[in-house]
């Protein structure tokens, strides 16, 4: 967006309110960033400087009251020390306020920002600035291209550098969700010094699908290293108690402890502990307590005759809590006057312990949420695939059934300037948080690396490999990438390079599958460079291209032999139907799949 209208005029010293948005400010500290140097967005910025041909280029963040830039190329001194400015001398604040491109061949000519301190004191002359954003869409900067005299951007270099934006905005979400990722770690870590006394009632829980004996084995946990003796009581429909579990350290209380539990049920008054945390959610604590407090509690004398039996100095009740935290039932812990009082430490460790009891009942539907949660993150870093007008494509990404973290497989599809397409497909090693975020540094590796360049694919392959050793990343990935070029008579060269990757298939048009072999050539992010080739094919109208991931063939009960020829069975034979559906027929046909699959797949049209 070229900006040269009068009325957008602003004075210097005054900040877009858009600056001050609190949303906004959360999301940049999150990307842990400041006015320091950081090899992913240097990278960022020379590749600009490179391809637009700019004497300075810089990923500039957006606080309040400054810019900073953890990459920058060409900044004049004392600026390339200092990474920072204050936003007198910021043209990239504008594209905050703004939310668009602001491109302009002339600072000076423009009255938003002719008074700006950065064309003398930077030589900003020249600027074209893309939004960087956050999942959310928040605006936290630009990635900007700067020259110190008159230029006319031309359509190629916006495209360009908004590509390499979007790739720059993509590292800055992952650095926002590996924040997140840290301090929830963290606060798991406290929360485990926290309940070492319970480290084991997770386990105790999940070891059965019974309630009753998942409770009994609750209340045996407990007591004694927690209390004397304890009562969990389970609620019914109508929000009195319908089950009741009581334990008493020593065995010869048993019959007492019973007898308890069964006039619990009927025998609570409105003033009853029991009941007010069964009726409000929040837990009690009763650091010093007596026979009379269960006194109030009851309408049965004979309870209280049994708990001076049983012995009662001190109590704590907290609430058993299912998803969305409703309250499934109580947990009550007595010490009697031998034992410890109760006090806020015993009570957060009851806490914990009901709502892990409580998580026992609703597992399934938390399961169910948490697995959503996984599947959008790993989605929202997936690509859109590009309109061609010679191909179709289509792709599916599937986690594993049997858990809820992200992984490692990835693929992408983008057009080069001269028409032709790249495809690539790989699985970085891992699956979790980690394993995404190097997943995603790949994708756009990958992407700068390959876009606007005619060499081969087996070059494009050894730059990238030396790339990711160079800048020392700590990926180790198999891949495939592979160039599409515009048909000639109704027919597409193919050529590729394979990284350690499952060999790619191609379904001709009439039902046969052939399998793209090739001499094995080492992962990509190895010690030792390895030379990579390029293999060629033929795609004619009706040929579909398939890539995928191990996933879809790897299983610990039989070899990737075995999978390859099943998979090539059921490809074979397939090429009358919709891309759509050969892709959800592949993914739909296996069992007791033990890992993430992603599929590919480019039909020649």
């Amino acid at each position: 967006m070229t900006d040269g209208s009068p009325a957008n005029a602003r004075r210097p010293n005054v900040p877009p309110p858009a600056l001050g948005d609190a949303a906004r400010l959360r999301a940049l500290t999150e990307t842990g960033l400041d006015a320091t140097p950081d090899e992913a967005f240097d990278r960022f910025a020379r590749l600009v400087s490179d391809l637009l041909d700019v004497p300075v280029a810089l990923v500039s963040l957006v606080s309040a009251d400054r810019q900073f830039f953890p990459g920058a190329v060409g900044l004049p001194e004392p600026w390339s020390q200092r990474r920072q400015t204050p936003l007198s001398h910021s043209f990239c604040q504008h594209v905050v306020d703004i939310e668009v491109p602001m491109v302009l061949p002339d600072a000076r000519l423009y009255p938003r920002v002719r008074d700006n301190l950065a064309i003398d004191d930077l030589g900003v002359v020249a600027y074209a600035g893309m939004p960087l954003t956050d999942l959310s869409g928040r605006v936290l900067g630009a990635l900007c291209a700067i020259d110190n005299k008159p230029r006319a951007w031309t359509t190629a270099q916006l495209r360009t550098l908004a590509d390499l934006a979007a790739a720059c905005s993509s590292e800055l979400r992952l650095r926002i969700a590996l924040d997140g990722a840290q301090e929830a770690r963290r606060r798991a870590v406290q929360a485990h010094e926290r309940l070492e006394l319970v480290a084991g009632v997770s386990e105790t829980l999940a070891d059965t699908l019974d309630v009753g004996t998942a409770l009994r084995r609750l209340a045996s946990t407990m007591v004694p290293p927690l209390a004397d003796w304890c009562l969990l009581t389970l609620i019914g429909p109508t929000g009195q108690p319908r089950e009741v579990v009581s334990v008493h350290h020593d065995p010869a209380r048993a019959a007492d402890m019973e007898r308890f539990g069964e006039l619990l049920r009927t025998g609570l008054s409105p003033q009853s502990i029991v009941r007010s945390v069964l009726r409000t959610g929040q837990p009690q604590l009763g650091g010093v307590a007596s026979v009379d407090d269960v006194a109030r509690g009851t309408t049965d004398p004979e309870m209280v005759a049994i708990a001076g039996r049983l012995g009662i100095a001190s109590y704590l009740s907290v609430p058993m809590q299912g998803a969305g935290g409703t309250v499934l039932g109580a947990i009550t812990l007595v010490n009697s006057a031998q034992r410890q009082q109760f006090d806020d430490r015993d009570l957060l460790t009851a806490v914990e312990i009901g709502r892990r009891a409580g998580q026992a009942v609703g597992n399934s539907s938390m399961y169910g949420e948490q697995r959503h949660v996984a599947e959008v993150l790993q989605h929202s870093m997936l690509p859109h695939l590009p309109d061609v007008k010679e191909l179709a494509l289509a792709a599916r990404y599937q986690p594993a059934a049997d858990r809820v973290e992200v992984g490692g497989d990835w693929y992408d599809a983008f057009v080069q300037p001269d028409g032709d397409v790249i495809v690539t497909i790989g699985d970085v090693a891992g699956h979790d948080i980690e394993a995404a975020a190097a997943m995603g540094q790949l994708r756009n590796l990958v992407r700068g690396n390959a876009f606007g360049r005619p060499d081969g694919v087996g070059t494009l392959m050894s730059d990238l490999d030396a790339a990711i050793r160079g800048l020392r990343l700590p990926i180790a990935a198999t891949a495939t990438l592979v160039r599409i070029c515009p048909r000639v008579a109704d027919v597409h060269e193919v050529t590729w390079s394979n990284a350690g990757h499952p060999p790619a298939l191609v379904l001709r048009s009439g039902g046969s599958v052939e399998i793209l072999e090739a001499a094995p050539e080492p992962l990509l992010g190895l010690a030792r460079p390895s030379p990579r080739t390029s293999n060629s094919t033929r795609l004619a109208v009706g040929d579909t291209l398939l890539l995928y991931t191990d996933g879809l063939i790897e299983r610990r009960d039989r070899s990737i032999d075995e999978g390859l020829a099943e998979l090539v069975g059921r490809l074979a034979g397939t090429d009358t139907l919709p891309l759509d559906e050969v892709c959800d027929l592949l993914l739909a046909s296996i069992h007791g799949r033990e890992d993430d699959a992603a599929l590919l797949a480019v039909r020649a049209r």
